[in-house]
């Protein structure tokens, strides 16, 4: 078993809406801290679990440990909690009730344009950041050709820094942040800014830093989470919500969350989704409607149409969104898109059934689009129709869709 470099046990944090009774309480807490053995002293600094007026636990008895190799992926929607655990875990404040070991040394991703220097320029500011970081000065000559070929900014060094995109400052921070040796690696939302490219150079990075550091990664894409993550955990409204290796099913739970919104219906009108109805099986839904099935089940989709009498010729298409809002499947007629076919009368019905769906474990929302042929307009396109939620499937993997192959050994 590789060494625990990280153990929280019962954190728990509380902060006050209130500007002025924040400043009170602090002042009484100092007061009563000088008489610990006070009772009502404790009582009244809530270290018994008691919340005073305009208090709220930002966090709330939270555990865990992470051991050497391993990366623990910290997920929630806003304000559920991340960067407070973030900041008790690099030591900016501290638990009101807990305790937190941190084992080796730690280096904290977290703000990486903190302590830069806009009138500097780029070189200089790779020597004060670096120093700022804790590297001497012999560490920091000798790792300058590491951190200029990571940034990839060699041809921009003697610019100032105001100079500089924010995608440019982030690509400069990182490459200073990453030639740290750490123990412990505290990552939080460093990748949201920069090209895709820098991304995945970031992501290759964390992924070497780990095999000989503990990781805490904080980030809202799960894309990136997935990727380099080992154990993963949510919080919602300061509490622990999952927790464990599964990954795949912390995602799912994160996903949850979110309802994906409802129906959305654009397009220029001339045909007009009147009626929906999506099965499988037993298991029915209509319009707005969610239907849970197995990965590889068999769903069928009956759509009725109503077109404007100009409309001989239209194309439909079904199309499967992740949260993200990334399209992950198309449903189409065996031509090169959609399915062809020609209004009759005051509403048409068309009905599609899809096969061996092979759709991942996870949640989805459908749009029925359907336009002129050749996509020279669109006449109706209804986003979050219908859902589905997909049970089995790969229980590591977080693509959208999983096929099987006809392997062979040779």
């Amino acid at each position: 078993m590789t060494e625990v470099l990280i153990q929280a046990e019962n954190i728990s944090k509380k902060f006050c809406r209130s500007l002025k009774k924040s400043l009170w309480y602090g002042i009484t807490d100092v007061c009563h801290s000088l008489s610990p053995w006070s009772e009502s002293a404790r009582e009244q600094q809530g270290e018994k679990g008691q919340l005073r007026e305009q208090e709220f636990w930002a966090l709330q008895d939270i555990s865990f440990e992470v051991r050497r190799g391993q990366c623990l992926g910290l997920i929630g929607h806003n304000g559920a909690g991340k960067s407070t655990l973030l900041k008790i875990l690099n030591g900016l404040i501290r638990p009101d009730a807990g305790q937190v070991t941190m084992r080796g040394r730690v280096g904290a991703l977290i703000e990486l344009n903190a302590g830069f220097n806009p009138v500097l320029t780029g070189r200089e500011n790779i020597y004060s950041q670096a120093a700022l970081l804790g590297f001497s000065r012999a560490e920091i000559a000798a790792k300058y050709e590491e951190i200029v070929e990571f940034s990839e900014l060699r041809d921009f060094l003697e610019m100032p820094l105001q100079n500089y995109s924010s995608g440019m400052k982030v690509k400069l921070g990182f490459a200073v942040a990453s030639q740290l040796e750490p123990d412990i690696l505290l990552i939080d939302e460093v990748l949201a800014v920069g090209d895709l490219g820098f991304r995945f150079k970031c992501l290759n990075k964390i992924s070497d830093l780990l095999k000989k550091c503990a990781v805490v990664f904080v980030s809202h894409s799960m894309t990136q989470v997935m990727r380099v993550s080992s154990h993963i955990m949510m919080l919602k409204g300061g509490r622990e919500a999952f927790f464990g290796t599964e990954v795949a099913q912390g995602l799912e739970a994160y996903y949850q969350l979110f309802s994906g919104g409802t129906l959305s219906v654009t397009g220029n009108g001339a045909v007009k989704l009147r009626a929906l109805e999506v099965w499988s099986g037993e298991s029915r839904c209509q319009l707005e409607g969610a239907l849970q099935i197995q990965h590889g089940d068999t769903v069928r989709l009956r759509v009725t149409l109503q077109a404007d009498p100009h409309i001989r010729e239209a194309v439909i298409q079904v199309l499967f969104w992740n949260h993200e809002m990334i399209p992950v499947l198309e449903i189409s007629g065996g031509e090169s898109y959609g399915f062809h076919f020609f209004p009759d009368g005051d509403q048409t019905v068309l009905e599609v059934e899809m096969s061996n769906l092979p759709l991942n474990t996870g949640s989805y929302f459908a749009s029925v689009i359907v336009t002129a042929p050749g996509l020279e307009k669109v006449y109706c396109q209804a986003d979050n129709s219908f859902r589905l939620t997909v049970g089995a499937g790969s229980p590591v993997s977080g693509v959208g869709c999983v096929c099987a192959g006809g392997w062979a050994v040779l």
